[in-house]
C-alpha cells in the first residue's frame, strides 16, 4: 500500500480550549484506487470534498492558535461524517455521477476503508479532543466546518451560512447570534440539511460526551478562491474566539439526540 496519510493534524496550543475539525477538508486517493471509475473533473466537485474548507480551517486555525484535524481522503472514498454502520458511507452514486470504484464492494473492501481510512480519522479526532481537555481540565469547545452548494437541483440556496446541530445549543446559539448580527448575512438555521445524524463526527465526538460544539456550513461559492476564504476567516477568527472565552462553553452535558437513544 503506497504512504497515504488519512488525516493531518494541525498545531496549536491545547491549553486554548477549543478543536477545529473539517472531515471533507480533501479530495485526496490512495494510488490503489486509481479515480474510482470517475473523471478528473469529478474531484473537483462538491461530491469529493467541501470546496474552500481545507484553507478556512488552516486560517483559522492558524489566527486563532489552536489545532485543528483535516480529513485527509475524498467522502467519495468512505465518508468520514458517516456512522460505520450507516448506509450511505461507501456512495455508490453522489448528485447523479456513478462511482464504479464503489459498486460492487465486497464486505472485506468495506470494512478495509473503516479501518485504514475512516477509523484513524476518528482517532485523530478523539485524540485530539482528549488532549485539549487534559490541558484545560474542562470541556474543549468543538466547531466542525463544512459547505454546501450555491443551489441544489436547480433550486437557489439563499444562505451565506448555516448551522447544524442535534439538541444541544450551547454553542448555536452564540454562533447564529453573532452570525446574524452582520445584517448582510442570510443564515440558515438547520438549514439546507438538519444536523441530527445519528453516528456523525459529532454524535459521535461531542453529542454522547456532552461537548459542547457547533457545525458551521458556508456556501461554496463565497469560499471558492483565497480572498473569499480570507473574508470568511477574518468575519470568523472573533466570533469563534468569542465563544470560546465564554466559560459556558467549557463544560459537559450531554442532551438526548433527536435521532433516538444512544
Amino acid at each position: 500500500m503506497d504512504d497515504f496519510q488519512s488525516f493531518e493534524i494541525l498545531s496549536g496550543k491545547h491549553d486554548k480550549g477549543m478543536v477545529i475539525l473539517a472531515d471533507h477538508a480533501m479530495n485526496r486517493l490512495p494510488a490503489r484506487y486509481g479515480r474510482l471509475g470517475l473523471p478528473d473533473a469529478a474531484f473537483a466537485r462538491h461530491i469529493a470534498y467541501d470546496i474552500g474548507i481545507e484553507g478556512l480551517t488552516r486560517q483559522l486555525s492558524a489566527k486563532l492558535g489552536v489545532p485543528a484535524v483535516l480529513g485527509g481522503f475524498s467522502r467519495l472514498l468512505i465518508d468520514p461524517n458517516r456512522g460505520e454502520d450507516d448506509p450511505t458511507l461507501i456512495m455508490k452514486i453522489s448528485d447523479g455521477a456513478v462511482i464504479s470504484g464503489n459498486h460492487p464492494i465486497t464486505p472485506q473492501e468495506w470494512d478495509y476503508r473503516i479501518e485504514t481510512f475512516h477509523r484513524p480519522y476518528h482517532d485523530a479526532v478523539a485524540t485530539t479532543i482528549d488532549s485539549v481537555a487534559n490541558a484545560t481540565g474542562r470541556a474543549p469547545l468543538v466547531l466542525s466546518l463544512h459547505s454546501f452548494t450555491p443551489a441544489w437541483k436547480g433550486i437557489p440556496r439563499p444562505w451565506h451560512a448555516a448551522v447544524l446541530w442535534d439538541s444541544d445549543h450551547r454553542a448555536v446559539g452564540p454562533l447564529l447570534d453573532m452570525l446574524r448580527a452582520d445584517p448582510d448575512l442570510a443564515v440558515g438555521d438547520n438549514e439546507p440539511y438538519d444536523g441530527a445524524l445519528k453516528g456523525d463526527t459529532m454524535y459521535r465526538h461531542c453529542m454522547i460526551t456532552g461537548i459542547p460544539h457547533a457545525l458551521l456550513e458556508v456556501r461554496q461559492d463565497l469560499i471558492g478562491d483565497e480572498s473569499g476564504i480570507s473574508a470568511w476567516a477574518e468575519r470568523l477568527a472573533p466570533i469563534f474566539a468569542a465563544m470560546n472565552a465564554d466559560p459556558a462553553l467549557h463544560g459537559y452535558n450531554v442532551h438526548l439526540s433527536r435521532t433516538g437513544p444512544y
